[in-house]
């Protein structure tokens, strides 16, 4: 059950990274985006600090009151959950 966790948590994070990646290629390319709810979706079911790393790496959605807000409480609150889930 732990590593079904860890390798949870690093594949959504990966993956939210590269949404965030991508989305900011997709704007500054004026192509087809993913959708704002798509990006706070997937830093909601895990992948907040993939999200986070994305949003300073590639300097992404980092003026959206939203997104400043939201993606740092979701990595409280999925720190929260690790916590609870590895505390022994």
């Amino acid at each position: 059950m732990t590593e079904t966790i860890i390798i949870y948590y690093i594949a959504v994070n990966v993956i939210a990274f590269a949404m965030y990646g991508a989305d900011k290629y997709f704007a500054k390319k004026d192509m087809w985006r993913i959708s704002e709810k798509a990006l706070i979706g997937i830093a909601a079911i895990g992948g907040a600090f993939g999200a986070f790393a994305g949003m300073e790496t590639f300097r992404h959605k980092t003026k959206h009151a939203k997104f400043k807000i939201f993606v740092p409480v979701l990595m409280a609150v999925h720190l929260g959950v690790l916590a609870y889930l590895f505390a022994e």
